[in-house]
Order: structure tokens, then C-alpha cells, then sequence
């Protein structure tokens, strides 16, 4: 896995594949392009069929094996996300490494650089401040669309103190860290190209609310919420030219509903 690269703030989205700080095409200078210069993306639709067409096949390899590895061992656990939450790591592993090998081995192409991996300006003290500020925005149209105080299943998972903390790691590390690698990094590049920025942050958010829907009980008012957010996270992933500025706001935009699901004593809040 290649090293992180070393940017400076006057060119936001260097690498193999330079590009101007959003996904538009490069503007040429005045001594032409590179005549083999690839484009960027360079993956297909086909290669985004494949990818999210293993995502499911991983998610149930990961769940076996937790389970294989729990029977194994006589291992009881005593709440549902402490299975869950390990059987999703697996299976982002197991997703994470196919795409690995579409990147580095098909592609011949570095896997970080590729989806844009790198450092930029705003600096991560303005990201994060994205993220607390777009938490706010969510919860305001929460309130102005009245959504419903609903039994959800992630309230089942938030069931005990042990699977809140369990699942607060993992949603402001590695939850950030995959959804943004691949909705950002990897899908809206290839909407953006095909239908330019706006349709395109939009087109790449609407799965990733859809997404999320099952563990608000398929309530159309939570799908909405996220994909909202996700259309923030897309913003910031076209105007920084970095994906891991996204990851940096996502992570902070969860750390703020878990701040005050603690600050409630365990009350999810009803717009997250």
C-alpha cells in the first residue's frame, strides 16, 4: 500500500493523476497536453458494476466468518454489535482488497493517489468544522420535515453501553474512512465526468442514503437526511480535490450525533 504523499497547500491534488481541485477536466497549458497523458477516472462503469456488485458477497463473507470464528472458539457475545461491527469490518477488508486489485494490479495504478488519498487544503481543522456545521444543517431540516421518533434497528444496536462505544469508534474511524473511499473517491468521479458536478455529487449521495436506509427502517425522511449529507461530503470531495477531506468532514459530521447521543444518556437523537 503506498505512502501517504506529501502535498503542499499550493496544489491541492497532485499525484500521478494531477487535476485541478475539482474532478472537471484539465484545463491544457500552453505547451499542449501530454500526448499519453491517461485520463481521469480512468475505471469504467463496468469496473464500478463489479465493485459494488462484490459489496454484498463480501458483507456475507465477513458475517460468516465472524460467526465461524465465534463457533470455533465458544464464543457468546452478549450484544448484536459486537457480531455486526467486526463482520462489517471484515467484509469492508474483503471489498477493500478486490478494489485494491482493480486499482494496483489491473490498472497498474496506486491505490491512495488513485481515489485521491491526499492531503489539501481546507486544512483539517476547517474540515472538521464542515462536519459540525453540516451536522447542524441536517438536524435543522430534521426539525423542519418533523422526523418521526421511530423504532429503528440502530437503536437495537445501540442497546447497551459496550456496543454505543463499539460502534462511536467505528463510525468516526473506519465507517468514514470506507463509505467516502468508495462513493467519493470511487463512484462520483465517474458520475461527475458523465454528468458534471452538480448531477454527479447529487447521483453518487442518492445510494449512500439509500444505503443507509435499513438501519432507519426504511423511514424516507432519515434516506433524505443522509443523502443530504452525503451531497455536503461530495461538495467538499469536488472542491478540495481530496477524498480524504470528505472522510475528515464525515467523521467529524458522526462524532457530533454520538456527542449527543452521549449527552442524552443514550437517546438517539430522531434526524440521525
Amino acid at each position: 500500500m503506498e505512502n501517504e504523499p506529501n502535498i503542499s497547500s499550493a496544489d491541492p491534488d497532485p499525484g500521478v493523476f494531477a487535476t485541478p481541485p475539482s474532478d472537471a477536466p484539465p484545463t491544457p497549458d500552453t505547451a499542449g497536453p501530454e500526448p499519453h497523458a491517461d485520463p481521469y477516472p480512468f475505471w469504467s462503469y463496468a469496473d464500478l458494476v463489479v465493485f459494488f456488485g462484490l459489496a454484498f458477497p463480501c458483507v456475507l463473507l465477513g458475517a460468516f466468518t465472524v460467526k465461524f470464528f465465534l463457533w470455533v472458539f465458544h464464543i457468546r457475545v452478549h450484544s448484536l454489535a459486537l457480531e455486526l461491527v467486526p463482520a462489517q469490518f471484515l467484509g469492508y477488508g474483503f471489498l477493500f482488497f478486490a478494489l485494491y486489485l482493480l486499482l494496483h494490479v489491473h490498472y497498474q495504478r496506486p491505490f491512495w493517489q488513485s481515489l485521491r488519498w491526499v492531503r489539501t487544503r481546507p486544512g483539517v481543522s476547517r474540515t472538521v468544522l464542515y462536519g459540525f456545521v453540516m451536522a447542524f444543517v441536517v438536524a435543522l431540516l430534521g426539525a423542519a420535515l418533523h422526523t418521526p421518533d421511530i423504532h429503528t434497528p440502530m437503536k437495537d444496536l445501540l442497546s447497551d453501553r459496550s456496543s454505543v462505544v463499539l460502534i462511536a469508534i467505528f463510525a468516526v474511524t473506519l465507517g468514514p474512512l470506507c463509505e467516502e473511499l468508495a462513493f467519493r473517491g470511487f463512484l462520483q468521479p465517474v458520475l461527475v465526468r458523465s454528468f458534471g458536478p452538480a448531477a454527479g455529487i447529487v447521483l453518487a449521495a442518492i445510494p449512500f442514503g439509500v444505503l443507509h436506509l435499513s438501519q432507519y427502517g426504511g423511514s424516507w425522511r432519515h434516506g433524505l437526511l443522509i443523502t443530504v449529507a452525503g451531497i455536503g461530503f461530495g461538495w467538499l470531495r469536488h472542491v478540495s480535490g481530496s477524498t480524504r477531506a470528505a472522510a475528515i468532514m464525515h467523521a467529524a459530521y458522526n462524532f457530533i450525533f454520538f456527542a449527543a447521543l452521549f449527552s442524552q444518556g443514550g437517546n438517539l437523537p430522531s434526524t440521525w
